[in-house]
Order: structure tokens, then sequence, then C-alpha cells
């Protein structure tokens, strides 16, 4: 069940490999490559169909926000949030990015989403007490419809992250991203073993939800969705949030259209578990 995943490059060629590359449509409505390899990065740079942006802080007066210079260093870093939403709208996935009030208008990161081959439809931002919430709706722009493949949905995350602490170099150290392609990595380093928990619930008479919550790393999303889908369980929707060194995710499963069985439960939870502190995806590869 263990299939190590080989490391390709995705930047200049990824509107050819999603094209190209062999496909297996699973019931779930997502993706999943008959390649088996999935690389973001390569030698710690996003390469992009039109650009190339290196992980390191910018100098350039951009729309992605600055940092105030009236902001002293021993101000408190919030907590980076960046939220992919499969379940909010039946058209688009929602992505909703948090960094206290540090962001602007993000006119980069959306740039960097359009040359991924997606369109964003609709773009909002509301302040609470956790700060500016900037929400975008985005759509395949081959096909005018929501991303379902998992490939490319962890190519967005990890192109807002990639953004995020381009722009914001601050944000590197809240990051668990920031020890793969961060100027500074993470002054704490979360266990995975004690980090994970995972929770399966019943959802209705036709599925369950599965809750994973676990240290985040590059290309997790793709192989959360891998493990599920190796044992046969359907993926139906879900939504997955990076928070600070965390990611906590939540899919709506099937089995034969049915919620899954407590036997099929406790198989599920043990793969989750072994699968994610060995993961598909090599730390070389990024």
């Amino acid at each position: 069940m263990a299939v190590a995943m080989a490391s390709c490059a995705l930047g200049a060629h990824l509107s050819n490999a999603i094209l190209k590359a062999s496909e297996t449509r699973v019931s779930s409505g997502f993706f999943i490559r008959g390649a088996k390899c999935f690389s973001i990065f390569h030698q710690r740079k996003w390469l992009s169909s039109a650009t190339t942006i290196t992980p390191r802080a910018s100098t350039s007066t951009v729309e992605d926000g600055k940092q105030d210079a009236s902001q002293s260093e021993s101000d408190t870093v919030p907590t980076p949030v960046v939220i992919i939403d499969q379940d909010s709208d039946p058209d688009a996935t929602v992505v909703e990015i948090t960094f206290g009030d540090r962001l602007g208008a993000l006119l980069d990161t959306m740039n960097a989403l359009k040359n991924l081959g997606l369109n964003v439809v609709k773009a909002n931002v509301f302040l609470d007490s956790s700060g500016k919430h900037n929400k975008f709706a985005i759509t395949r722009a081959d096909t005018g419809r929501k991303v379902d493949d998992p490939e490319l949905l962890e190519a967005i995350r990890l192109t807002i992250i990639n953004n995020l602490i381009e722009y914001h170099p601050e944000s590197s150290t809240q990051l668990a991203m920031g020890a793969a392609f961060g100027i500074v990595p993470p002054k704490q380093q979360v266990d995975v073993d004690i980090a994970t928990r995972i929770r399966i619930n019943d959802d209705g008479p036709n599925r369950s939800l599965l809750s994973v919550e676990t240290a985040d790393r590059p290309g997790l999303l793709v192989d959360l969705v891998k493990i599920i889908t190796d044992i046969n369980i359907a993926v139906q929707s879900g939504e997955f949030d990076t928070e600070g060194l965390l990611a906590k995710a939540k899919f709506h499963v099937s089995y034969r259209d049915k919620p899954i069985s407590k036997p099929l439960q406790l198989v599920l939870a043990n793969s989750l578990r072994y699968f994610l502190r060995h993961p598909f995806t090599e730390e070389a590869s990024f």
C-alpha cells in the first residue's frame, strides 16, 4: 500500500503535466495521478509557468502589503492561516488567508494563482477580532469549474504560503514551510506523533466526516488523499487548513456510498498514523 512518490519538477510545465499525466478518476471527485509523483518546490524555488519566485525577502514595493515601518521586531507575530475550502461554494474553490492585520491587497498572490491556470472569480475582505481575512473564489481556467485535483490544490496552498513568506519574511518562523523554503526556520518543531489527532464520525446516512490534525509539511494534502483512496475510501469534498505549524483537514468520506464502518475506521486511522510518520513525498524533493 505504501508507494514512494518520485519527485518531479512542477513549474514551467505544470499546465502540460495536468493535461498529459495519466489520471485515474476515483469516486471521490478528486483525481489521483497515475504517475504518483508530486514536487512543488525544487532546490527551494517555486517555478511557475510565467515567473520564478525565490523564497527570500523581497525589496520590491508590491501590493501584497509591506510591514509597517513603525512595527518593531518585538511585536508579536500573528499566526498565519491559509484555508482551502471545497464545501462552502458548489462552483468554486474558496481560499482564505489571514495574517493578523498585515496583509495588503494580495495582487501578487492572485497573479501567482493565475499562473497556475486558475481564475479568481470573486474576492472580498472582512475584518474580525483575529485580523483581516482575504477570501478568493477560484476556478480552473480551462473548465471554469472548481479545483478537484489534490496536486493542484496543494500547489495552490504552497504558492500562497511561498508568497506569504516572500513578502512577509517574519511569517517564516511561524510556518512549518519556513524550514523547507523560508529564510528563518521555526524555532520549535512539532512532533508528528504528539500533534496527530484523528477523528471519524458519521455525517448523515451516506458518508462520514474524517478530521485529521497533524504537523504540516509540503505535499501533505496529496499524501492524505492518497492514503485514504488507497484503501478504497472515496473523498467527496473537504477543507484543508494551514494554521502556523499545524495542518487541519476535514474530509467527507464514504465506502460504497455508505458511512465508514467501525472496522474500516480503525484501518483508516492506523494507515493515516503510519504514513504520516513515513511520508510519500521526500523532503529532498522540495
